[in-house]
């Protein structure tokens, strides 16, 4: 295995590993993030921070306004609300917050610059790195944010480019891949991963891994559909808890030094089988609430991690 992580062909033959194989898959996964990672695990947050009525017509979103998701909306928060959940992820030990807005994208205007002001307040205070789920920004609308002390920008692929006209047809896939390649060019961290559960087969959801790789980004979120009630994946439920432990360690094999965090849907997908993420490979994961779904409490996270033997990375420090 290179740096790079083992061959299309190989993840194609690891992510259909059963029995001993399984096992043997997760035990590799599991060494690679010691490795790379130690006993650290990467806490992170978000903020839905404007919800609802957005355009785009993906399948999962109960924020579509093509949807009858039966959720509340509302406009982008102030600033003080971003600074308050700033210091709550903080208190949580998380080390970064995400702060994740509906709709295509956030133009200049008034809710740019508020939010280049809260991430400007958040940097100076250093409670939690401060990121942000934009939508599909340009250059210089990210310049300006990093410029505000935005460091990492996030921006998911959602599933692989054969699946993608199943799931939104209301923009291309080549738009969402150059805003991670526009964001890369503006100086900022990237945080992109997708969503696995959403009717695509195991060989395509190598094929979403293969596009993160070639992006080279840092950071891989790894989400599981959570089907709410009002979108077209309502009902829908085919993934099994061994088969979202295999994307997982799949997904490390594959990029042996990225980070990759755990979010949405673990609870519902993995069920009993949660704790096993970090044996799978994973070196972080979401806590809290998500976009319009709940989260786990957070002692029971907290404890998870604890039972074994890992720790939140900075909990040394910010415990002394």
């Amino acid at each position: 295995m290179s740096r790079n992580g083992i061959s299309t062909e190989e993840a194609l033959e690891r992510i259909h590993a059963t029995g001993s194989d399984f096992y043997d898959l997760l035990a590799r996964a599991g060494r690679l993030r010691e490795k790379h990672f130690g006993h650290h695990v990467q806490l992170c947050a978000i903020l839905n921070a404007r919800c609802g009525g957005c355009a785009e017509d993906c399948a999962f979103c109960a924020q579509s306004s093509r949807n009858r998701a039966p959720i509340e909306r509302w406009p982008l928060v102030d600033e003080d609300t971003m600074l308050e959940a700033a210091r709550n992820a903080s208190r949580d030990k998380a080390e970064r917050l995400g702060l994740v807005t509906s709709g295509t994208a956030v133009r200049p205007g008034r809710d740019l610059e508020t939010l280049a002001r809260a991430i400007s307040r958040m940097k100076e205070e250093g409670t939690v790195t401060p990121c942000a789920s934009l939508g599909m920004l340009k250059e210089d609308e990210l310049i300006f944010l990093r410029r505000s002390g935005l460091e990492r920008f996030h921006h998911n692929l959602e599933t692989a480019r054969s699946h993608f006209p199943n799931i939104c047809t209301t923009h291309p896939y080549d738009q969402a891949v150059e805003t991670v390649r526009t964001a890369k060019k503006a100086g900022l961290s990237i945080c992109c991963g997708g969503i696995f559960g959403l009717g695509e087969n195991a060989e395509q959801r190598v094929e979403l891994l293969e596009t993160i790789r070639d992006l080279d980004v840092d950071s891989v979120p790894l989400n599981f559909l959570v089907p709410i009630d009002g979108t077209p994946l309502e009902g829908k439920h085919d993934l099994t808890p061994t088969e979202a432990l295999k994307a997982i360690a799949v997904t490390r094999l594959m990029m042996p030094d990225k980070e990759i965090r755990i979010a949405g849907g673990r609870e519902f997908n993995l069920r009993e089988m949660q704790s096993w993420i970090f044996l799978a490979g994973a070196n972080g994961m979401m806590i809290g609430n998500y976009l319009t779904t709940r989260g786990r409490h957070l002692n029971d996270d907290l404890q998870m991690i604890r039972d074994q033997e890992l720790i939140p990375e900075g909990a040394e420090t910010s415990e002394k």
